[in-house]
């Protein structure tokens, strides 16, 4: 009996150990996502918002959007040029699809490799990962939001809506971003991440 009380304690030690860490490595990025605004040489702020900007604003870091997905690997994938909020058309790859259960429902987003990006030191193993949700246009960017990936070993992978962020044409007109691909749009609200910028 005794055995059993303790290899419950070490799952929930562990279990509660690793929801903590998930939730400091959400709130440090935002730190650090905040921290770069504020930088000038880095900001994507226009010059009006930059003078008067302190901080972006978040819902509050949640494991309730920490979500486990079931990774399928797509193969044979033909690249595409992937349309953005300019002319300018980068070649994208599928890389694969996340399967997840949200409140009792299926769920699938796919994620995929920038091809030119792949061959620059240190984001051989990136992925992007666009999505909206229902919360665009009223609590967040209108035009969804971006969480930037690695690729994972395991079957199962971690989708963290903590880190949801703005693509940088949600501040500045001059950014050449990125449009959502349709099939990556949920019908549920993600009530995670960076808020819009301006009400």
């Amino acid at each position: 009996m005794k055995s059993v009380f303790l290899t419950i304690f070490v799952f929930t030690s562990s279990l509660f150990s690793a929801q903590e860490n998930a939730t400091q490595t959400a709130q440090q990025f935002q730190y650090e996502l905040n921290r770069s605004f504020a930088d000038k040489e880095k900001s994507p702020l226009m010059e009006e918002d930059y003078k008067t900007f302190t901080h972006l604003e978040f819902f509050p870091v949640t494991n309730e959007f920490i979500i486990k997905a079931k990774f399928i690997r797509t193969r044979k994938e033909k690249s595409f040029k992937m349309k953005t909020t300019t002319e300018r058309l980068p070649v994208y790859k599928k890389y694969g699809e996340l399967h997840f259960t949200f409140e009792g429902k299926e769920y699938k987003l796919n994620v995929y490799q920038n091809l030119d990006l792949i061959k620059k030191d240190g984001y051989e193993d990136y992925l992007f990962l666009p999505f909206s949700d229902t919360t665009n246009g009223n609590e967040t960017y209108i035009g969804g939001r971006y969480i930037d990936c690695r690729i994972q070993k395991e079957l199962e992978w971690t989708i963290d809506f903590n880190k949801a962020y703005n693509p940088y044409c949600a501040y500045h007109y001059k950014y050449s971003c990125p449009i959502v691909p349709m099939e990556n749009d949920l019908p549920i609200a993600i009530i995670a991440g960076v808020k819009k910028f301006h009400d």
